[in-house]
């Protein structure tokens, strides 16, 4: 077998593409065995077990697709199919006559172990395969687009089942007979997100002062008259891309404190939102948000020790990128990043009290030249789902 191109230093990501995301990313194809992509600059040499070949060979983004066994270095391979890949990724390298490789952060120890038996050095590069996924493509926004459509979707029947609910004389909220529940909400979220091919992990139903802990998933009897936060962040099945969206609901009547605390989240995701375009920083949104926070006299940051319970306050960043990963680069916070063309970042302000509860707007949006482009569907904003 002859060996990859030489040009220059190649780079290496490797993994198993349906859990490494940097890998699944740069080949755009997924496979439930490790990989490794080798890219010298002309060639894009995927290596990837036998059986995955063909399908690979018409799916993957590589010029060439081998599996371990063309690359089967003197002292043979072994048996462990992981350890086998790393080492016919270091033969190959080896073959090209490259004698490092750049690499990335989720490079498996097992293939950092081989090149170095090979005699091959391994270069950390910390940007590498970071970013390279902040700016998303058609293909990548438009399977953002269908995932937020999704969530909304689920927020909206969520938010509308919990107003429709009935409240008992206690003030719990009863749905078809039995007490609606954050645990029976989230598990009713579940079901419409598999209809739509989407898996979720545990969204957040948190009522009350549950919401005051920022990601307190929710327990228990939802009630009458109190914030519940619904945050949803689930992930396609057929694309992997996520969702990521949060609303409020009171059921009955809205505290005037809540309906402060709301007309505060709401201005400061406007603010956010009206700043964040290509070459503004992550920072300089987050202090967009956090000055109207301020400007409606409430507090920002974590609690001292002794704070007061009553305490109302923005307690985290703006935002965070959205991608295959639900969190990844960059932050809307302090000593955020300069944001670039195509980032897709949540805008999601929030205040929280252990007294009251919390509330939260989060939305994603795509950065361009002059603005953000909302990629929902125009979920509503308000308190009330009636």
């Amino acid at each position: 077998m002859r060996g990859i191109l030489s040009h220059m230093q190649p780079t290496l990501l490797a993994g198993i593409p349906s859990a490494n995301d940097t890998l699944y990313h740069a080949i755009r194809f997924s496979a439930g065995d490790p990989a490794a992509l080798i890219d010298d600059g002309r060639e894009r040499l995927l290596i990837i077990r036998d059986i995955e070949m063909d399908r690979a060979r018409a799916h993957a983004r590589a010029d060439r697709v081998a599996c371990p066994a063309d690359f089967t270095p003197e002292n043979g391979l072994s048996g462990d199919r992981e350890t086998a890949t790393a080492q016919a990724t270091a033969e190959a390298i080896r073959q090209s006559g490259a004698t490092s490789v750049r690499s990335d952060r989720t490079l498996p120890f097992s293939f950092l172990a081989a090149a170095r038996t090979a005699g091959i050095e391994v270069e950390y590069d910390a940007d590498l395969g970071v970013s390279d996924r902040r700016s998303k493509d058609e293909e990548e926004l438009d399977a953002l687009r269908t995932s937020q459509a999704a969530t909304q979707a689920a927020i909206a029947m969520a938010c509308e089942t919990i107003a429709a609910a009935t409240a008992d004389a206690d003030g719990m909220l009863q749905l078809d007979g039995d007490v609606l529940t954050s645990e029976r909400m989230r598990r009713m979220i579940d079901v419409f997100l598999l209809d739509c091919d989407h898996d979720n992990p545990s969204s957040i139903v948190a009522g009350g002062p549950q919401g005051g802990d920022c990601h307190n998933i929710g327990y228990g009897a939802l009630r009458t008259g109190e914030p519940i936060i619904i945050d949803v962040f689930p992930r396609s099945k057929v694309t992997k891309y996520n969702g990521d969206c949060t609303r409020m609901v009171v059921h009955g009547e809205v505290h005037p404190t809540v309906e402060r605390m709301h007309a505060a989240v709401l201005a400061a995701k406007q603010a956010g939102e009206a700043i964040a375009r290509i070459g503004i920083t992550g920072q300089a949104v987050h202090e967009a948000t956090i000055a109207v926070i301020a400007a409606y006299d409430f507090e920002v940051g974590l609690p001292a020790e002794d704070a007061d319970p009553g305490r109302i306050a923005m307690v985290h960043g703006t935002g965070h990128g959205v991608g295959l990963a639900v969190h990844e680069p960059p932050l809307l916070d302090m000593g955020g990043p300069p944001l670039v063309c195509c980032d897709v970042v949540t805008i999601e302000p929030g205040l929280y009290s252990p007294a009251i509860g919390g509330l939260r707007l989060e939305d994603m949006v795509v950065v361009t030249d002059e603005k953000c482009e909302d990629l929902g569907t125009g979920l509503q904003l308000g308190l009330d789902w009636t």
